[in-house]
């Protein structure tokens, strides 16, 4: 009997960046590799979440819809994933459907193949437009069931929400999405049957990460459960805060006797790419991470847990990271218990944050998690406990009402404003302040630039492409002077 085939999603441009570098890949680093990607035999790349779309606009300057056609061209056999997060897009705050559909719309045109939804209160109806947009518009349509470990959480509630999206939407995969690692594999052995069971022939993917060291062998055992597709990334932007190395899982799964059509060499090819890109860039690199119990207390995922740290350091606070985790385990308990996932995972990290800060619990309350007490966001799957809530209605923006109002249309007025610009435009502007758009477009033609040269040769040889009479470069430890020649 032949063997049974395990296709790979490749996620080493979205997922492994987000957690291991801040999200600060650019197009840049990732178009010399494109098309030895584009050969690999991946099922699908993902590329782009709202995320990167907010730090390739704010941080890099470079065009997150252009980054899409780039890659587009350099990969035309492999699909590119997007993703679309609830109604929030970019901010926290629930958009209208009308603008979260020309975002989808937007990233299919641009070359998008793969569209995955998720709502991290798992209420398909924050999602069912976009994901239907998608489908209309061609896309493989997948969503994420989004592993936690709570109350309530059980391998029948999560084989329920598969059979209630199912019901509402005929997607082309579920995705047991496990974004803060902490799936084991005696779990997967009675949650991937069980959402098997209630989802049928539908494909079945499995993405989990390594923050406790587990990510690999629930990965594994994720293929003899019953999973059709696995979530990896290439070392070394695998392992630490990031999914699974692709090339330790795609051995292993063919010494388990799968198969699985993925071409190792070129693999390892574009793991030197990007080890020499962390060289030059000064990033750090993915390592296997040690069995950690106090990560199941606060079960932070990956990219939320690198976003903390710099944020953390950037005020001054670094030591205090330990501390703020204990406190989010504390607040996610408070408000019922909610996902660790975007945007939940900021909601509690930013309010654990206040809490240490301010040295009193709820004393500062953000906006965003009051609106989520009051249910802005959608269904809570668990009530938030009485008196927090209680504190958090009194000290939190006396503006917020306590119902939320009607959404109306955006992108009528939007036209309106800008009657001239592409869609693509308009979208960015409105999802970021036109400073920080005009900012971005003036840099773009030499967002694409990179060189993996140390830059003292790189100084050098423009020196003399442009011939600089003398170069002086002094650093610790360090002294060169370079003068031309006379004549």
């Amino acid at each position: 009997m032949a063997s049974r085939s395990i296709g790979i999603l490749d996620t080493t441009l979205r997922d492994a960046h987000q957690c291991l570098w801040a999200t600060r890949m650019t197009t840049a680093h990732m178009l010399p590799i494109a098309g030895k990607l584009d050969r690999c035999g991946f099922a699908g790349v993902e590329l782009m979440g709202m995320v990167h779309f907010d730090a390739a606009v704010r941080f890099l300057k470079d065009d997150p819809f252009e980054r899409i056609r780039l890659m587009r061209r350099a990969m035309p056999d492999t699909p590119l994933q997007g993703f679309v997060r609830s109604r929030c897009l970019r901010s926290f705050n629930p958009l209208p459907d009308d603008i979260n559909a020309l975002f989808v719309e937007r990233m299919i045109a641009n070359g998008i193949r793969r569209i995955n939804g998720f709502d991290g209160l798992h209420d398909w109806s924050n999602i069912l437009c976009s994901l239907r947009v998608a489908k209309r518009h061609g896309a493989y349509v997948t969503v994420w069931l989004i592993y936690t470990l709570a109350s309530g959480y059980t391998d029948a509630y999560y084989a329920r929400k598969a059979k209630e999206i199912l019901g509402e939407f005929d997607a082309d995969a579920i995705v047991i999405e496990d974004p803060s690692g902490l799936i084991t594999p005696d779990r997967v052995r009675t949650l991937v049957p069980a959402i098997r069971r209630a989802i049928g022939d539908t494909t079945l993917e499995f993405h989990t990460h390594c923050l406790t060291g587990l990510g690999p062998l629930a990965t594994l055992e994720a293929a003899k459960a019953g999973a059709d597709v696995l979530v990896t990334s290439i070392a070394p932007l695998a392992n630490g805060n990031a999914p699974p190395a692709t090339q330790t899982i795609v051995r292993n799964l063919r010494s388990m006797g799968f198969a699985c059509d993925i071409d190792l060499p070129l693999v390892e090819e574009i793991g030197q790419h990007f080890s020499r890109v962390a060289a030059r860039e000064g990033k750090p690199l993915g390592v296997p991470a040690e069995y950690d119990l106090f990560h199941y207390r606060h079960q932070t995922a990956g990219g939320v847990l690198s976003n903390l740290e710099s944020q953390l350091r950037d005020v001054g606070a670094g030591h205090r990271l330990a501390e703020v985790l204990e406190e989010c385990a504390r607040v996610r308990e408070d408000l019922g218990w909610p996902i660790i996932v975007t945007p939940f995972a900021q909601f509690v990290g930013a309010q654990a944050t206040m809490n240490v800060l301010q040295g009193e619990r709820y004393r500062v309350v953000p906006d965003e998690v009051k609106k989520y007490a009051l249910g802005y966001f959608g269904r809570l799957p668990f009530p938030v406990v009485p008196d927090v809530l209680d504190r958090i209605v009194a000290n939190g923006s006396r503006y917020i009402a306590p119902e939320p109002p009607p959404l109306e249309p955006a992108v009528p007025a939007l036209r309106a404003r800008y009657p001239n610009l592409s869609d693509d435009e308009l979208v960015l502007r409105f999802l970021f302040p036109d400073e920080q758009v005009d900012a971005m477009l003036a840099r773009q033609p030499k967002a694409h630039e990179f060189s993996l040269e140390h830059p003292l040769v790189e100084l050098v040889r423009e020196a003399g492409r442009l011939r600089v009479a003398r170069v002086h470069v002094s650093q610790a430890g360090m002294r060169l002077d370079l003068s031309a020649r006379p004549g």
